[in-house]
């Protein structure tokens, strides 16, 4: 018997509720839990991410030198440039943190209360040779 059941991904930020619509649209999720000062939300493939408040919530301000990334969302996706729309239409933004000479397998973007994540492009599978 396994003794964790499930684990559940938390940010802090100063309104909970709005964020959850972001990544409930995004996720295609449900809210799966809420009180005061926390809203759950469950992803359509069970992925589950928790927002709790916190007034004094600052963004952080990845890729800018002055704060390190210590943690962000990773997100796999078929589709970058549609999800993309998604996340901007969402109120999310692209991160400029490198430039890339082809095209991108992944792109780093914010949520509406700061929180870094990346998009990474499925990457296309080949029948195997040999």
């Amino acid at each position: 018997m396994a003794l964790v059941k499930a684990g559940v991904l938390v940010l802090d930020c100063a309104e909970p509720e709005k964020l959850a619509v972001f990544y409930k649209e995004l996720l295609e999720g449900e809210e799966a839990d809420a009180t005061a000062n926390r809203v759950e939300i469950k992803g359509a493939d069970g992925f589950r991410i928790a927002l709790r408040r916190d007034v004094n919530a600052t963004p952080p301000s990845w890729p800018r030198p002055e704060n390190s990334l210590q943690a962000h969302l990773e997100f796999v996706v078929d589709d970058l440039d549609a999800v993309e729309r998604r996340v901007i239409s969402l109120g999310g933004r692209p991160l400029e943190a490198k430039e890339a000479s082809g095209p991108l397998e992944e792109r780093g973007y914010a949520d509406p209360a700061g929180h870094s994540f990346t998009l990474r492009r499925t990457p296309p599978t080949a029948p195997k040779q040999g």
